[in-house]
């Protein structure tokens, strides 16, 4: 690990101050970046600690019904907030499917959503990438590559976001709040993370020196609520990044749906909203042909990246499973392996 500059700043403004200089990143608690600056991959020659700034850990319930999450509130606590839970089940079924139980109660809402992707040529020093070096090549196009995107790729990079929490954060329409340099703005989740292109190593939204201080869901967001689950096929249940997921909201109304949502996980470079699923299950039935049809919709425009061609019919499967479980109806309580597309929802009637 390369020698590095620590600065504890008092205020945000502090803290964006401290990192508009070169070569400065952001600490929250640090669950990827300090294992990057490990392994050589991330060398930051300043450290900007965020642990200690106010403001920063607060769930805000707000009177219009929009809810603030503070950049700085654990993964855990989060999920156990009882209020939000039962407003966003399957945001609290995400967050329970991520990490282990030790890095939940680490792992902070901004870190989250800014984490960088889990590609193997990534984390090598030794191997091409272009996300960490630019114009180097990547490798993963023709190496072990059954895990990578068939959605939004590009011939610079194939790999994957790999949040858990965003996904249904996108479903539902957050937005990001930022502070930097320029003053404060707003940027919408679904905007936030970028498409590789042929600037791979441009991952967000993010300017220089900017952060990220809290999300924010909108008004009405939990309407969803009684119908909305969050569905991940991982390689191993007890700890694993996502194969592929899939978030699903729905309002029904006399036996047809009003209105639905649908994101998909480990398939792109972000959080994949398939808006055209969703349109195409306005005034249809729940059952499984609708279902089936809006999955296929959701995947028309995937295509293999390498030996991963299996991922799109899994995820036509997951977001096909994901609104039927949604349709059935949120259970009162979480399944004990939250968002496994093996358990079985515990006894005890719907949400509510």
């Amino acid at each position: 690990m390369n020698r590095f500059e620590y600065v504890r700043p008092r205020t945000i403004a502090e803290a964006v101050s401290a990192a508009a200089l070169p070569g400065s990143a952001y600490l929250a608690a640090g669950t990827n970046l300090l294992d990057l600056m490990k392994i050589g991959v991330a060398r930051p020659a300043r450290l900007v600690d965020l642990n200690h700034l106010p403001g920063l850990d607060a769930v805000e319930h707000r009177p219009d019904g929009s809810v603030r999450i503070g950049a700085a509130v654990r993964n855990a606590a989060l999920a156990a907030d009882p209020a939000f839970a039962r407003r966003f089940p399957a945001v609290a079924e995400a967050l329970l499917s991520g990490a282990s139980a030790q890095l939940r109660n680490a792992a902070t809402a901004g870190g989250n959503i800014l984490q960088r992707t889990r590609c193997a040529y990534f984390a090598d020093p030794d191997s091409a990438c272009n996300r960490r070096e630019p114009g180097s090549g990547c490798d993963a196009r023709g190496g072990e590559n059954r895990l990578h995107a068939v959605l939004g790729w590009s011939e610079a990079c194939i790999a994957t976001h790999p949040s858990d929490f965003c996904v249904p954060l996108v479903a539902l329409d957050a937005v990001v709040e930022i502070e930097g340099p320029g003053g404060a703005r707003e940027v919408p989740l679904r905007d936030f993370h970028r498409l590789p292109g042929t600037a791979p190593e441009r991952e967000s939204a993010l300017a220089p020196g900017e952060l990220v201080v809290a999300l924010r869901l909108p008004p009405g967001a939990d309407r969803f609520a009684a119908h909305a689950r969050y569905v991940k096929l991982r390689e191993r249940t007890s700890y694993a990044f996502a194969v592929v997921s899939a978030a699903a909201g729905l309002r029904l109304e006399a036996g047809r749906i009003v209105e639905a949502r649908l994101a998909l996980g480990g398939v792109a470079a972000r959080p994949w909203r398939a808006e055209a699923a969703e349109r195409s299950l306005a005034g249809a039935a729940p059952d499984a042909d609708s279902f089936r049809r809006a999955a296929e919709i959701a995947l028309a425009d995937a295509r293999p990246s390498g030996e991963n061609g299996f991922k799109i019919e899994l995820a036509r499967r997951i977001a096909a499973r994901a609104l039927a479980l949604a349709a059935a109806g949120t259970p009162a309580r979480l399944p004990a392996l939250p968002a496994s597309p093996f358990a079985s929802a515990p006894s005890g009637g719907l949400h509510g």
